[in-house]
């Protein structure tokens, strides 16, 4: 993902254009088309990234986003998790990229790979390794020769990699295109390509916006998304690809941002934990449908475009031997009607009527005709079957974190060091010491000044917490201290919350406490510099080195001395899987920040932050007028997230391990499991919508309502509500309207009843 509107990627190794077929295949394109061997297609694509899931998941994601209409998966590929050490790659469980190509190809996708090596995406070091910015002269991102060295190192050690297994289209496989020039955005359908030989590719059509701690969280209605498809096509486009299409979960420490959260759901047709996300996923898959029943025409020319009234514009692409028409309404207030061929047609503001064969509208972008389903996490189910974890098997067990230098291989420098390049990012963790003795000369307005760099700093003084601040780029703070006469010590422990990602020079961004540190108000009316005293230094955490994330170091404490709202303790349970197979998360409730692993596995860092109150939260958002990540949020005065994602395959039935590291203390009796599944299904329908897609050719006349249960195995059990007028609210919150037609409910459940007895 980008930070601006419209990005263009450049070429910066080649251009990789094949296809999946059971030979060797040849794919050329020209300004309107992608040509696999020799037949014109417009694609529809969407992201996943194979590490933001489990390679137990990736069938079932790449199903769902086949059955959703998709003809593509797109990648990036992530050269910090290839690649951690220098020279020392890793392409196993959740960075098996060869599996998750085959698994596409499996499936009869085509695949996009984009080696980037950059890749921005929300990551770690926008993807970079982090020993790549010691290496000496190195620039990111620019005419460097060290950096084009390394990049074309891993650039041809993927492409190897790949033909070695046959996964180019040219041999077989599915990857069909690579580093490409095209749009990112919300909207692309202005977007114009580099040469007029080039078709209009949309790389990231950004479904939702990320996550951040301690902001509310976005969410982009289904009627806009739906619109920026359909004016993407109707303007010329040939491929364009949902960011994301499931956003996935960023496990162990790769956020980037900083304080970008572990979950990368980005309001995606499949959410985090690869649940359809409706009405989004259905209305989607319909606006595809549209899309492919006018692929002749697309393919075929260029369109001629009009506008026979403000706001109003008309696209038609027609030969003689055929026609596809797309009525926009891009007004944000006003309906409006169109004569387009001798009919009129009714378009609702800010949305697109799609035509094929330029007569009968198939779709109209602003009217969903879709279920609607509620999911919501459920803790009781799991608290029968488990109990919380207070109640686990073994009960919760404790380790204190020494607070200041408590490793062997600590150093000392006469002044304050960063914490990047001692650390290399391998720990978000690093001590600064400092011990100081004063002769009564101390006063109760002696106060430590410290800045840092970020992201979140602990101090310590006496072995006592003073003060924690968190801050992106800059911490400037005053923290009032006590000293007492004689020996001093102050301990300063800086930590990152995920690395810059983007933007120029971000590989310049440092962490840590580069000063000054200053103490003021001494009884003499003196300040003293701190910064170029003996400092000692230590990277990471003593539980760290004694590898405590696993939970087979013996020297636990036991549950009877268990410490609550202590900082810098480690927590250790053992747990009984929640039965079923819906999706688990954890709920983090009572506790503050830190990391946890279940079975020795990273589900990534927690952080309950408090979000800002924001008075624009709702449930429900007006789509018309151009979306932006802050128009449409939720999730207002609540923790930024609480619960987080275990996947099911790092799950025993029992004897289960969950770790915890927490930094400012929290209470972990209060932990528990949820299962996620779906509540309520709603759908709705008015008199002028256009009739289905499906039903398009097959004559049926009509809009359809249709409800079912979205896993196998499952029937609505009741009807709770049913209405023929306006009702209001949203679906698990209708309400009837001022007309309502009385007896509705009663003839729906009557005709639940007989489809119940009949497929019984």
């Amino acid at each position: 993902m980008r930070g601006t509107q419209n990005v263009v990627l450049l070429l910066l190794w080649f251009l990789s254009v094949y296809a999946i077929t059971s030979f060797c295949a040849n794919v050329t394109y020209d300004s309107r088309a992608l040509v696999i061997d020799g037949k014109r297609r417009v694609l529809i694509s969407g992201a996943i990234h194979y590490p933001r899931s489990t390679p137990e998941m990736w069938p079932d994601l790449i199903q769902k986003s086949k059955d959703g209409g998709l003809d593509t998966i797109e990648t990036y590929v992530f050269w910090n998790l290839h690649e951690p050490v220098q020279g020392q790659y890793n392409f196993e469980g959740r960075t098996d990229l060869v599996k998750f190509a085959k698994t596409v190809a499996a499936k009869g996708l085509y695949l996009i790979l984009r080696i980037g090596p950059y890749v921005c995406a929300e990551w770690n070091y926008g993807g970079f390794p982090f020993w790549l910015h010691l290496i000496p002269g190195i620039k990111f991102r620019t005419d460097n020769e060290p950096f084009k060295a390394e990049m074309q190192r891993f650039t041809t050690k993927i492409v190897d990699m790949m033909k070695q297994e046959n996964l180019f289209a040219s041999q077989g496989g599915p990857i069909i295109l690579a580093q490409i020039n095209t749009c990112n955005g919300f909207y692309c359908d202005q977007f114009t390509p580099n040469s007029n030989t080039k078709p209009k590719f949309w790389t990231e059509n950004w479904s939702g916006w990320y996550f951040t701690y301690g902001n509310a969280a976005p969410f982009r209605p289904a009627e806009d998304i739906a619109f920026a498809v359909a004016r993407f096509y109707q303007r010329g486009g040939t491929l364009q690809n949902y960011y994301m299409y499931h956003g996935g979960t960023n496990f162990g420490r790769t956020t980037g941002g900083p304080f970008i959260s572990t979950s990368y759901d980005y309001d995606a047709a499949l959410d985090e934990y690869g649940i359809i996300r409706q009405p989004k996923w259905g209305h989607l898959k319909d606006v595809h449908k549209a899309i492919k029943l006018c692929e002749e025409a697309l393919v075929a020319t260029d369109p001629t475009i009009t506008s026979p009234a403000p706001n109003i514009e008309v696209a038609v692409y027609k030969t003689e031997d055929v026609c596809a028409a797309f009525l926009a309404n891009i007004g944000v207030t006003s309906e409006a009607t169109v004569n387009f061929e001798g009919s009129t047609y009714h378009l609702p503001a800010w949305s697109v009527s799609i035509l094929p064969g330029c007569k009968n509208v198939v779709l109209n972008t602003a009217q969903i005709n879709s279920e609607s389903w509620i999911a919501s996490f459920t803790t009781e189910s799991s608290k029968e079957a488990v109990g919380s974890l207070e109640d686990s098997i073994t009960g919760w067990r404790w380790i204190d974190e020494p607070i200041g230098i408590s490793k062997n291989n600590n150093f000392s420098k006469y002044r304050l060091v960063e914490q990047l390049t001692t650390t290399g990012d391998t720990t978000d963790y690093f001590w600064y010491s400092l011990s100081i003795d004063f002769e009564d000369d101390t006063s109760a307005q002696t106060v430590l000044h410290i800045q840092s760099l970020g992201h979140t700093l602990h101090a310590f003084i006496n072995g006592k917490l003073a003060r924690t601040e968190t801050g992106n780029a800059k911490i400037d703070v005053d923290i009032p201290v006590k000293l007492v006469t004689g020996k001093n010590t102050i301990d300063l422990l800086s930590v990152t919350v995920g690395l810059q990602n983007y933007g120029a020079f971000f590989e310049e961004t440092g962490a840590g406490i580069t000063g000054p540190v200053t103490l003021k108000g001494l009884k003499n009316g003196s300040t003293i510099d701190l910064s170029s005293r003996k400092w000692t230094f230590q990277v990471g955490l003593k539980g760290e080195e004694l590898s405590l994330p696993n939970g087979s170091y013996g020297q636990w404490k036991p549950h009877s001395t268990l410490p609550k709202n202590q900082p810098l303790t480690w927590y250790k349970a053992n747990f009984v899987a929640p039965s079923g197979t819906n999706p688990v998360a954890i709920d983090f409730t009572g506790m503050w920040k830190g990391e946890a692993w279940v079975n020795g596995q990273s589900i990534g860092r927690y952080w309950l932050k408090e979000v800002r109150t924001h008075g624009g939260c709702t449930d429900s958002c007006d789509y018309r007028g151009a979306y932006n990540s802050p128009k449409c949020l939720k999730n207002c005065g609540k923790p930024s997230q609480a619960l987080y994602h275990v996947p099911r395959s790092w799950l025993q039935p029992d004897n289960n391990t969950l770790v915890l590291f927490e930094e400012s203390g929290g209470n972990p009796t209060w932990i528990t499991f949820a299962t996620k599944q779906i509540g309520s299904l709603c759908s709705s329908v008015s008199e002028s919508h256009p009739p289905p897609v499906d039903k398009w050719k097959s004559g049926t006349v009509g809009p359809v309502l249709s409800l079912q249960c979205p896993y196998p195995n499952q029937v609505i059990s009741s009807i709770k509500f049913a209405s023929f007028g306006t009702p209001r609210g949203t679906c698990g919150n209708f309400e009837h309207g001022d007309c309502s037609s009385d007896g509705v409910l009663s003839i729906v459940q009557k005709v639940l009843s007989s489809f119940l007895f009949l497929t019984s």
